[in-house]
This record gives C-alpha cells, sequence and structure tokens, in this order.
C-alpha cells in the first residue's frame, strides 16, 4: 500500500475508520447447516451515485445538494464536482466498453512487465510474460543458475523462470525447489508501477531503478482527462502510474498521494472492472469522509486542495447484484480471452497517472 497511512488503536476512533468498517465486505462464519459463508448486508443508502447523478442532469439538468455540474470548454464528457471538496473532479462513463477492454488487457499483460515492477518483483525478480504463463498453466520455479545478480534494494536475487514442471515434482538439481503456479501469481498481483519507480521502502521515486516511459497511448488518455483539472495553458505531464490490482476481499486503506512535488497538478485515476465504494474524506482523519461509487470506466481527478484529502478503497462488489460488469464480461466471450474474463469478474483494476516533478 502507498501514501500516508496511521496505525493502530488511534486510527480505530476515527471518522474514517469508523466508515471503512462500515462497508467493508464481512462475512458470517458457515455452520453445520450452511456450509458457505454469508455477506453482510449493508446500507449503501447514502452512498453517492455519479451514474445516477448523470441520468438525472440529463434528463431535467438538475443536481443533489452539494453537487454541481463543472463546465470545461471544449472537453466533451460531463464532469461533476462536490462543493466542499475543492480540487475533486468525477467524470462518470468516461471510456467506452471497447476502451475499457483494451486498458484491461493492458494492465494484465503489459503493465506488470519488467523493467516494470510489481509486488512480486522483491521476492521472485522480475517476471516477464505472466499472463502467458496463466494462459498456459505453468509453474514458477528456481532456476538453477538460482544466484545470479537481481539487484533489488542492493541485495541479491534468485531468478525464477517458468516451466512446465509440476508443483510437487523437484528441477534437476533442486531438490527443496520453491514452486508456484502463475495463476497464484496472478492473483497475488497487488501493484505495479510504469515509468518512474516508487520504491516503497523509501516512499520516494527512485530514478536510478530501471523504468521505460509510461505508454505513449496511456499518456495521451492522461493528457486528455486531466485538462478539467490544469490551469489555462498548461497540460498535464504523466511520469509514473501505480496500477492496483483488488481481489475480492481487498481494500486500500486511509491515506494521501504526497510524494510529487506540485499537488496543484492532478492525479488522474482510472476505474476497470467491478465496481467499489470510494471514500474521500478531509485533511483530518476525523472528517467524516463521502462515500461514492466508481464503476468501470469512471475517472476522478484530484488536484489541488482535494491532494491534502485522506481517501481510500474499503470495497468492491463482485456479486451479481452490484458488481454491474455483465456488459464488460461480454466482451470476453471469446476463448483466448478466458483468462481476462475469469479474472475481471471478481477483481477491479485501478490506473492511476501522476505527474512527479
Amino acid at each position: 500500500m502507498y501514501g500516508v497511512e496511521a496505525s493502530g488503536a488511534e486510527t480505530e476512533r476515527t471518522a474514517f475508520r469508523r466508515a471503512e468498517k462500515r462497508y467493508k465486505l464481512y462475512k458470517s462464519q458457515p455452520t453445520r447447516s450452511r456450509k458457505q459463508p454469508v455477506v453482510n448486508r449493508t446500507d449503501l443508502s447514502d452512498v453517492i451515485d455519479f451514474l445516477a447523478v448523470l441520468e438525472s442532469f440529463e434528463r431535467d439538468g438538475g443536481t443533489p445538494e452539494g453537487i454541481y455540474r463543472f463546465e470545461c470548454p471544449g472537453f466533451a464528457l460531463p464532469i461533476f464536482c462536490l462543493k466542499d471538496r475543492p480540487g475533486f473532479y468525477f467524470i462518470p462513463c468516461a471510456l467506452t466498453i471497447e476502451e475499457q477492454c483494451y486498458w484491461i488487457r493492458q494492465s494484465l499483460i503489459s503493465f506488470p512487465q519488467p523493467p516494470n515492477r510489481t509486488n512480486h518483483t522483491a521476492i521472485y525478480g522480475p517476471i516477464s510474460y505472466l499472463l502467458t504463463a496463466v494462459q498456459n498453466k505453468k509453474i514458477l520455479v528456481e532456476a538453477e543458475n538460482s544466484n545470479v545478480s537481481l539487484v533489488d534494494n542492493n541485495m541479491l536475487a534468485p531468478r525464477y523462470i517458468f516451466s512446465e514442471t509440476s508443483l510437487d515434482a523437484h528441477v534437476e538439481g533442486h531438490d527443496s525447489c520453491k514452486s508456484v503456479s502463475a495463476s497464484v501469481l496472478l492473483r497475488k498481483l497487488r501493484w505495479s508501477t510504469l515509468g518512474l519507480q516508487f520504491d516503497w521502502s523509501k516512499r520516494n521515486y527512485d530514478v536510478s531503478l530501471p523504468h521505460n516511459k509510461i505508454p505513449n497511448d496511456l499518456c495521451l488518455l492522461a493528457k486528455k482527462m486531466a485538462v478539467p483539472a490544469m490551469s489555462s495553458g498548461e497540460e498535464f505531464q504523466p511520469e509514473a502510474a501505480i496500477v492496483n490490482y483488488f481481489g475480492p476481499s481487498d481494500m486500500l486503506g486511509g491515506h494521501l498521494d504526497d510524494m510529487e512535488a506540485d499537488w496543484s497538478k492532478p492525479i488522474v485515476s482510472i476505474s476497470l472492472g467491478c465496481k467499489a465504494i470510494f471514500l474521500l474524506g478531509g485533511k483530518s482523519r476525523e472528517d467524516m469522509p463521502v462515500s461514492m461509487f466508481l464503476r468501470s470506466g469512471d475517472i476522478i481527478l484530484m488536484a489541488g486542495q482535494a491532494r491534502e484529502c485522506f481517501h481510500g478503497v474499503p470495497r468492491i462488489f463482485i456479486d451479481d447484484e452490484h458488481a454491474e460488469n455483465s456488459d464488460l464480461l461480454s466482451q470476453f466471450s471469446g476463448e483466448d480471452d478466458r483468462c481476462f474474463m475469469d479474472y475481471i469478474k471478481s477483481s477491479r483494476i485501478n490506473i492511476n497517472i501522476r505527474q512527479v516533478n
């Protein structure tokens, strides 16, 4: 997890923590008569639904109290803002279904590719072509020449390779070979970093780490979407991105994104996959956060004062009633798309792009 996070008993008593606990996914324990856990129902009546806001605005031009339509000349998509959260912009339905599918594919195929780092890099070293290995049902095993120099925070790390070898088999010359299936690695993928690489231990951007520039098409999208939050005549310069991967029970605790030099520049945040709840608090954890739904294709911008607001994702929805990704899943109907469909039906991906300097 990234950003500034509090820990310990003090967070249990804050307004932000109470909101997180309210929306967090809880399951009751199985009993003798019920083998499967039951998901406790959550009151979602006060969660802002910007899709409903958009539909209402298109119907009669009105918006709920505290929400207003932001006018940005030359920007074709509707934008909504919160009166008490300056610098926060919500762009509902910003991406078409086809665009969402494209970015899901990129997030699973290209974005975890070295030299981009992931949460697996520190353990296994660079892992290439993870999704291909999943499709071919391969296993990651320790190579014979495992003591090669893979510099990770100035430490030697073993090299791992994908193999056809089964989990309970031994690689020749290795009686106690460590191994893990590619499918497990994909399910345990939690983040990847694009462009300038973020060092989680030091909490800064390490320009000495190998990296590629952010893909040009992602740069163009971020520049286009950042326009409402930019000063006149300025252009957003994407230099880094963090891609978060959420599984069914995952959450992103309340935090601040505070490692970029100029907070007047926005973070461009793209939602893909299952619907989620987003909490936007204030400058203190004691400020009661506003809750809102984030759907696949929604984009939010956080700039200026909004950069000083605690925010997080306490819950994603994977059930048929709330996930709302059936249209998206229908696009992955081919046999070659099985991995994408299996993944996205119970996952959420968030791509957030930043200007570092």
